[in-house]
């Protein structure tokens, strides 16, 4: 075996973890490819014999390829992107990520979302960090603390006069399952007789009115259009439960519900590009490890 071959094999030996790294700091399992393939050009180019810490030196690669990407997103247009992974690469990656830590991932700086990944996701230390996000050893820490708080956020509310935690999460995923599954009697069981559904008028159809009274009526639009529903899942706004809609892990749609005796009173559908992008996410309680 010649020197490039077993470049090769130590190389695929570390491709797994290489793509898992990638996945996480760009929610798209493609581009992690591309990433990680970037990276084997790249050690293609060097003297791998000076390289004391194969590992180490590709993990620092691969993190800089994906933070360029990463600020490669924050200076493109705003616009609802169609997403660059098919169905199954799709599937695969929520069930590694989760649909909910992906939506929240994608809501950090492009450093806070490196720093956050390799050190909580990796154990990284942050003496390796620091380099990759061009910050100090102490900065790096800052950044990674800074969205972990922003992904635990700060738990959900439990003000008085309004549903429990424990309660309203009940009344939003008995929706959501009912809407996922287009179950009218399940709908109208959830929805207070005079439920009012609210939206923006990007979240409709064409001739859909912005306001919707009555639970027969929000009922039989939620069967039709619910589809978007089986890329709902639970998540925190200013620590009350919604639902993000994020077909791809990345948030097209919000659902913030009012809840009143055990039933959903009121929602509204964000679909704002702009009141989106305003909006600060995290994690509901169980959701954090």
């Amino acid at each position: 075996m010649d020197g490039r071959e077993e470049l090769a094999v130590r190389f695929e030996a570390e491709r797994g973890r290489l793509g898992a790294v990638a996945r996480r700091m760009l929610g798209s399992t493609a581009e992690a490819e591309d990433a990680v393939q970037e990276a084997w050009l790249r050690l293609e180019r060097v003297d791998a014999a000076e390289l004391e810490n194969l590992p180490g030196w590709l993990t620092t690669v691969v993190s800089r390829i994906c933070l360029d990407v990463l600020r490669g997103r924050r200076t493109e247009p705003v616009v609802v992107e169609e997403a660059v992974d098919g169905p199954e690469a799709e599937a695969e990656l929520v069930e590694e990520v989760g649909r909910a830590m992906l939506v929240v991932l994608d809501r950090l700086g492009p450093a806070e979302r490196v720093a956050f990944v390799l050190h909580d996701g990796f154990a990284v230390p942050f003496e390796q960090i620091g380099p990759i996000v061009g910050r100090n050893t102490v900065a790096a820490k800052k950044l990674a603390s800074r969205a972990r708080q922003r992904v635990r956020g700060t738990g959900e509310s439990t003000g008085a006069g309004a549903a429990t935690g424990s309660a309203r999460r009940e009344v939003v995923e008995a929706f959501l399952a009912a809407a996922r599954g287009g179950d009218l009697d399940a709908l109208l069981a959830v929805l207070a007789p005079e439920v009012v559904r609210r939206a923006d008028p990007a979240a409709l159809p064409a001739g859909r009115p912005v306001l919707l009274r009555g639970a027969g009526a929000v009922a039989r639009e939620t069967r039709v259009i619910g589809r978007r529903a089986r890329f709902a899942v639970p998540v925190l706004v200013d620590g009350e439960l919604c639902a993000a809609i994020a077909p791809d892990g990345r948030l097209r749609l919000l659902l913030r519900f009012e809840v009143a005796d055990g039933r959903v009173a009121g929602f509204e559908v964000v679909a704002d590009p702009a009141r989106l992008a305003a909006l600060e996410l995290s994690l509901p309680g169980r959701e954090v490890s």
